[in-house]
């Protein structure tokens, strides 16, 4: 089907206009940020001079480097351990025939439609009472159990995507499920893996009421409850501020960038279809 030019520059001027709602909030914080403390102030006038200083006065006063390296353990290890089980379970939904296998699944997707909010409060009764309570484990098992639902269907739908014949081929040379799955599925679900890996990545990293709700002490907590919490000491400071946050919200923006084109290959791959 061939489009038309008028309908392509339609296409175009309105994701332009969406790309700047998206982009002019980015650039007022930015401006805001290099901002010196004794300018702030709201909107979009360019500052006398570039502040840098700003970046480094939020990072001590805010004690960052506690929180962000808070974020980036719990990160990493959601993100692994949710790779993992997806892996093990989306292999499982898309090749194994066993009783109940279609209803676990839509059980399991249940996962996608409750919010947070709906089971915090006796999740976190249900922490505290085997002590698990101001612990990373407050923060990893809550977190990974909550992506699994998006990850079990990610990689179980990219598994069904896969060519029958080759698995046929490669049970007939004697290769059982384990072998199927490390040694030909994985190896070619590297921008499947990569794209569900840095969404889940970019939800952990931002997640702030289960760390506020799990974390009670000032030594676990991550890179946005921190940001709140120095919100609240620095209202007024809105140069300071938009440092802060330009500083929580670096890393993830850094890493999508580095890769930017797995995470599009993986969206427009086999990962999406099923």
């Amino acid at each position: 089907m061939r489009i038309s030019r008028f309908e392509t520059s339609v296409n175009y001027v309105l994701l332009g206009v969406f790309a700047l709602f998206a982009v002019v909030p980015l650039v007022g914080v930015l401006i805001s940020a290099f901002t010196p403390v004794d300018e702030s102030r709201s909107g979009f006038q360019l500052p006398s001079r570039f502040a840098l200083e700003n970046f480094g006065e939020a990072w001590r006063r805010g004690h960052f480097g506690d929180y962000m390296v808070n974020s980036v353990l719990v990160t990493v290890g959601v993100v692994a351990l949710t790779i993992l089980l997806s892996v093990l379970a989306g292999y499982a939904f898309a090749t194994m025939r066993f009783p109940g296998r279609t209803v676990l699944f839509y059980v399991m997707l249940l996962g996608l439609m409750l919010p947070v909010e709906s089971f915090v409060i006796p999740l976190y009764y249900d922490l505290r009472g085997v002590g698990l309570t101001d612990t990373y484990w407050a923060l990893l098992l809550p977190q990974t159990a909550q992506s699994l639902a998006f990850g079990v269907f990610w990689m179980r739908n990219y598994f069904l995507s896969f060519p029958d014949s080759v698995l046929e081929a490669g049970r007939m040379d004697g290769a059982g499920d384990r072998a199927l799955l490390w040694r030909v599925l994985v190896p070619s679900a590297g921008p499947a893996v990569m794209t569900m890996g840095l969404l889940i990545g970019m939800w952990t990293w931002n997640e702030f009421l289960l760390p506020l709700i799990m974390i009670s002490g000032e030594g676990l907590r991550t890179a946005p409850l921190g940001l709140a919490f120095f919100q609240g000491q620095h209202a007024t400071e809105q140069s300071l501020l938009a440092a802060a946050a330009t500083i929580v919200a670096l890393p993830i923006v850094v890493v999508y960038l580095f890769l930017q084109r797995r995470f599009i290959a993986g969206m427009l791959g086999g990962a999406v279809k099923g």
